[in-house]
């Protein structure tokens, strides 16, 4: 299997352009075009992973999803926001399958905790973005914790058992990582994986994995730094 290309790092700040505003291209971020880089590079992976327990195809979605996002960006000057929605529409409107509409749900409510009036911190409002975002995926889905789904790596994402987490920050992202490799040994109630009985056992699962790694960015965009660990524990559950 190919290596990875590494988790998107922030782009260090750029001098101020004299340039007129109205001069700027609107272009996604340096974070945005990284992360579809980052799955375009995973594809066969996440494609392998995806055949030992369904269609095969995850790979293929998620990668098509993230360029779409790329050829949606519309802000001169994109924020984290910004970002997200452009995620968020590229996946409900252009990506097919059980995987578009759900993670599409995500990066809707993840990008709509950003925009709400207050005071709350950015780590906290994503934290409420997960807590809405796994109860639209519940809810459109039909799915729970435990089934065998990417719930199994958003609920401890969202929840330090039954308390919402404050922020997203390490622990939570650990607990997403280790809620996707628990995922080894579930068998599925939903999806076509459902079908397989047992012989899903010891490979996790793929839409958990994914859902992880688009948290393992997201931390590292708002620390400004990369996760040496965190990115072991993700490549380990590619592989």
């Amino acid at each position: 299997m190919p290596t990875p290309r590494a988790l998107p790092e922030p782009a260090p700040a750029e001098a101020a352009d004299d340039a007129p505003a109205a001069a700027q291209t609107p272009a996604p971020s340096a974070w945005l075009a990284e992360l579809a880089a980052l799955f375009a590079d995973r594809r066969a992976a996440f494609n392998t992973l995806d055949q030992r327990t369904g269609d095969g195809d995850l790979g293929t979605n998620l990668a098509g999803g993230m360029a779409a996002a790329v050829r949606r960006a519309r802000a001169a000057e994109p924020t984290l926001a910004d970002d997200l929605t452009a995620v968020a529409g590229a996946f409900l409107d252009d990506v097919g399958g059980s995987s578009g509409p759900l993670f599409g749900l995500l990066f809707q409510q993840l990008a709509g905790a950003l925009t709400v009036p207050g005071e709350a911190t950015e780590a906290a409002r994503l934290a409420a973005g997960l807590r809405a975002g796994l109860a639209a995926v519940s809810r459109v889905g039909g799915a729970q914790p435990g089934d065998r789904t990417l719930l199994d790596a958003l609920h401890p994402a969202a929840f330090d058992g039954d308390a919402p987490r404050g922020h997203l920050d390490e622990a939570a992202v650990a607990a997403a990582l280790a809620g996707a490799a628990a995922t080894r040994d579930l068998v599925a109630r939903r999806g076509r994986a459902s079908y397989l009985g047992e012989r899903v056992l010891g490979t996790p699962d793929p839409g958990a994995v994914a859902l992880a790694g688009v948290l393992l960015a997201l931390l590292e965009r708002h620390d400004g730094e990369p996760k040496p660990a965190l990115r072991a524990d993700l490549e380990e559950l590619t592989r």
